[in-house]
């Protein structure tokens, strides 16, 4: 698979001359694959994320997109070819639902794309099974509700490259697995996605590529069975578990010692 989105060398720093909280990264998002990007808290992940998305100017290093320098692509061309699900998503005003996935379809504003508003809003509600709150003021939803109003959106912008930070922190467990099915059939589509993800069962679960951070650092980058071992995890993590297969399916299971 052609790789869409490619980071190499970055480093981040808070302020001149400060620590590096990213250093020397490197990573590959590729077309058809789910790539997630997971370590403990403070490992960088965030970071990387934001250096991905273009909201995070790297020190150093490159990215670039279809092989084109990142910074160099206007951001309402950007935003036709990516679209950013970020931890934290607030809305101010009394928007309905319907309005908020609506604004996923603002980059098609004016072009003949437009013509495919409805459908596209229709499809991603139905896909984050928000469409019996579509009238509903988004302010009054619950946390996970929000949550899949806002992942909604960014299906609604109808990209094939998709960067999605933490989108199953707030969910519950059915909403979470349906998240990351979501993120597997699109990139079965064709689409790049890039996770952050805290749960290494998950990633074990539904992602493609793997990459390992640990204090501003990639420690590995590759098939997840290879790069989530046992040995790994405790030198990253600091905690003792056991992976081995479920009993049923086969998938690798993570189990801390207790």
């Amino acid at each position: 698979m052609s790789a869409r989105l490619v980071a190499t060398g970055v480093t981040v720093r808070p302020e001149a001359g400060g620590r590096a909280i990213l250093e020397d990264a490197s990573i590959e998002v590729h077309a058809g694959e789910v790539h997630a990007l997971v370590g403990p808290n403070g490992a960088g992940k965030s970071t990387l994320f934001g250096v991905l998305a273009g909201d995070v100017t790297a020190e150093s290093g490159t990215v670039e997109l279809d092989s084109a320098a990142l910074r160099s692509i206007p951001p309402r061309e950007l935003a036709r070819r990516r679209a950013v699900l970020l931890q934290q998503n607030s809305v101010s005003f009394p928007f309905t639902v319907e309005q908020v996935v609506r604004m996923g379809r603002a980059p098609w504003a004016r072009t003949p794309a437009e013509a495919d508003d409805d459908a596209a809003v229709a499809a991603a509600m139905t896909a984050t099974e928000v469409t019996r709150l579509a009238a509903r003021s988004v302010s009054s939803l619950s946390g996970g509700e929000r949550a899949r109003v806002a992942l909604a959106r960014v299906l609604a912008q109808g990209v094939d490259l998709l960067l999605l930070d933490e989108p199953t922190a707030a969910l519950d467990l059915k909403h979470q697995e349906d998240v990351l099915r979501l993120a597997r059939s699109r990139a079965r589509e064709g689409a790049a996605v890039a996770i952050v993800l805290h749960d290494l069962g998950a990633a074990l679960a539904y992602a493609d590529r793997v990459t390992l951070l640990s204090k501003g650092r990639v420690v590995r980058s590759g098939a997840p069975a290879e790069v989530l071992t046992a040995a790994a995890i405790e030198e990253v993590y600091g905690q003792q578990v056991d992976v081995f297969p479920h009993p049923v399916t086969g998938v690798p299971l993570v189990v801390p010692r207790r």
